[in-house]
């Protein structure tokens, strides 16, 4: 079976969660984004399904598939204008991480609950002065006895309020050289010192996003997840799936902006035909379908080479693939919008909240500029500029 082309499996699985997506579809999530909830019922069905912990080992519940899988869930979620960020955070990362490098312990306690949906865990990496620069995480982790004592900040911390824990990158000191290295921490919601403070943003999500603070936050040795020698290996096995993530998204978010755009291309009538009939709004449309399935095919690529094992490869293309599809998405919904005219700015068709939120995919969870600079340096060996 060729790589570009996906297997009878998983063209059953878009179908099936597009069913689903269609049965909640845009007005859902903005209505429960209006009413400050959470989209607990299409989040509760997802995981009834099986859909939520697809990626995740069969022997603790999940679907035993990869990031392949899950990346198909999600598109098609946010293709029926239905997306559940949280998928990208809880089965995605933490999960990942968990699978890969958790003690046994942590994977019974941890596992079903996200493979099921019943338990969710967030994941807090970014911090007020670092922004995308890993290298400049101040929170630290010091050991004192059998525990471990974490203080710092973290910021854009994505449904903390219902995560019953959140994945916390700190960084231990190194006995031998006294370098300050990443390492992972199990927080649950309740530790004391750990607060939370709900950050005002203009974008319309159910999910909020919030500021952490670590107050001398103490923690058993069980909390650390993995080896404390291994942190960017463990790292990376959680920020790879998260960049394809991103992509599904932001994909998936283009092609509901496009259907919606050549939907009415083909029904608005002005100079006696649709205005789909004249090139100037037919071309740019046809142009944003080619761009979202070249993202698209970066985005399997990744996924294959990440399920594969093959970390090294897997990177460079999940940045790749996070980069082609929030280019693709922002230009999708700006054409979808322009194709609308006055009625892409209206609340009834649902497109222009979406200006503002198909922008997050080219911010987060890296900066386009910083994946140039990835790409530069890694891929084509020009020298850092920083």
């Amino acid at each position: 079976m060729s790589s570009t082309i996906e297997s009878v499996e998983h063209k059953a699985l878009r179908t099936a969660v597009a069913a689903l997506g269609q049965r909640y579809g845009r007005e859902y999530l903005a209505r429960v984004a209006r009413e400050g909830g959470h989209p607990d019922e299409l989040w509760a069905d997802a995981a009834k399904l099986g859909y939520l912990g697809v990626n995740l080992p069969e022997e603790y519940g999940g679907g035993g598939g990869g990031i392949a899988e899950l990346s198909i869930v999600l598109e098609e979620l946010g293709t029926a204008g239905c997306p559940l960020l949280m998928m990208v955070v809880s089965p995605a990362i933490c999960g990942t991480v968990i699978a890969r490098f958790g003690t046994d312990a942590q994977k019974r306690a941890w596992l079903p609950g996200l493979a099921d949906g019943s338990r969710t865990m967030a994941f807090g990496i970014t911090e007020p002065d670092a922004g995308s620069n890993s290298h400049r995480i101040t929170t630290t982790a010091r050991r004192d006895g059998d525990d471990w004592i974490l203080t710092g900040r973290k910021v854009f911390i994505s449904g903390v309020d219902i995560a019953d824990a959140t994945l916390i990158v700190g960084r231990t000191e190194d006995a031998r050289t006294g370098n300050l290295k990443p390492c992972l921490f199990i927080v649950p919601r309740d530790a004391p010192g750990f607060g939370r403070t709900v950050i005002d943003m203009e974008l319309a999500a159910a999910e909020k996003q919030f500021e952490l603070t670590l107050d001398e936050v103490r923690l058993p040795s069980a909390a650390l997840v993995g080896d404390e020698d291994a942190g960017l290996l463990q790292l990376f096995a959680g920020l790879n799936p998260e960049r394809i993530m991103t992509a599904a998204f932001a994909i998936g978010m283009g092609r509901h902006a496009l259907a919606k755009a050549v939907d009415y291309a083909k029904t608005r009538q002005v100079w006696k035909q649709p205005i789909g009939g004249h090139q100037a709004v037919a071309h740019p449309l046809a142009q944003a379908h080619i761009e979202l399935e070249l993202a698209r095919l970066m985005m399997q690529k990744a996924a294959r080479l990440y399920d594969a094992g093959d970390d090294m490869g897997a990177g460079e293309a999940a940045n790749m693939a996070k980069y082609a599809a929030a280019e693709a998405c922002v230009r999708a919904v700006d054409q979808a919008v322009h194709t609308l005219g006055g009625n892409g700015l209206t609340r009834e068709y649902g497109l222009a909240s979406l200006i503002t939120a198909s922008r997050v995919a080219r911010i987060a969870p890296v900066s386009r500029e910083m994946i140039l600079n990835f790409i530069s340096h890694q891929t084509l060996g020009l020298p850092k500029s920083y």
